[in-house]
């Protein structure tokens, strides 16, 4: 049960690129009770995480770098990425959740995206 996305046929060639890859993503990448999907959204300053349950539709855990105590964080866009991370597993704990499926949305395993899956996995989720 994959969810639908539009083709995307009008977006700059890199939106494109990025768009192809989280459609092929997508087609594997499914969220259930016992494995909730965590997904990564990232934008040009900040980056946004939630632990989604895909049967029901709800989102069960969310953190992100506009949240009060991160705003206000002294530090680069990777630290505070990691920072969310951090925090994602924190919560994702907290609300009896051990296991989730990956979900980068398209974007390369890189950079922001590598260090927040680095952080939530030393707080204690497994994936």
């Amino acid at each position: 049960m994959a969810v639908a996305l539009k083709s995307g046929k009008n977006l700059a060639s890199k939106t494109a690129s990025r768009h192809r890859r989280q459609l092929r993503g997508r087609k594997n990448v499914f969220g259930s009770v016992e494995r909730p999907r965590m997904v990564v959204t990232r934008s040009a300053k900040h980056v946004f995480v939630q632990v989604i349950d895909d049967t029901a539709g709800h989102t069960l855990v969310s953190a992100s770098s506009m949240e009060p105590e991160l705003r206000g964080m002294e530090a680069d866009k990777t630290a505070k990425a990691a920072r969310v991370g951090t925090l994602v597993g924190e919560r994702a704990k907290a609300a009896g959740i051990e296991k989730v499926v990956f979900d980068r949305a398209g974007n390369k395993y890189h950079g922001r995206i590598a260090a927040l899956a680095d952080a939530a996995r030393e707080a204690g989720l497994d994936f």
